[in-house]
């Protein structure tokens, strides 16, 4: 809020140059913030998924879990105005990647009732397809 007074300051004093660089700022923190939820929701899109490769089953829970993190994935990705994404495809690859270890941990506090820790849990699972299965199930469609 600081930064919306500040900038308002700004344009009503004529001092355009910093108020478009605070402006910059502002949108720099923005996509962070993004980022940073859609970061949270594929690892939990990610833990379910490894659950269900591990176990080879799924549950009711599990698939509603994973239901809801693809639609807040796609939700936050998309401007409500503009079209694009905030995060592209290879991008959201990336991010899927760094949230994976987590996720590995997270699962393997819930897959086979918690018996296996993240290492030997990750020797049941194929990381590379649980990646490539939660970017073909976010959709890139406008």
């Amino acid at each position: 809020m600081e930064e919306l007074l500040e900038l308002k300051q700004l344009v009503q004093s004529g001092e355009t140059t910093a108020a478009l660089a605070l402006i910059d700022e502002l949108e720099t923190m923005s996509k962070e913030d993004k980022i940073n939820k859609i970061y949270s929701y594929c690892i939990v899109l990610l833990v379910h998924l490894i659950k269900q490769q591990a176990e080879a089953r799924s549950t009711n829970s599990w698939e509603v879990s994973i239901r809801n993190a693809i639609n807040a994935i796609e939700r936050i990705n998309k401007p409500r105005k503009a079209g694009g994404y905030y995060v592209s495809q290879p991008d959201l690859q990336e991010i899927l990647a760094e949230a994976y270890d987590r996720a590995l941990d997270n699962a393997s506090l819930e897959a086979f009732d918690g018996i296996y820790d993240a290492v030997n849990l990750a020797e049941k699972v194929d990381r590379d397809a649980i990646i490539n299965q939660a970017l073909k199930l976010i959709n890139f469609i406008d």
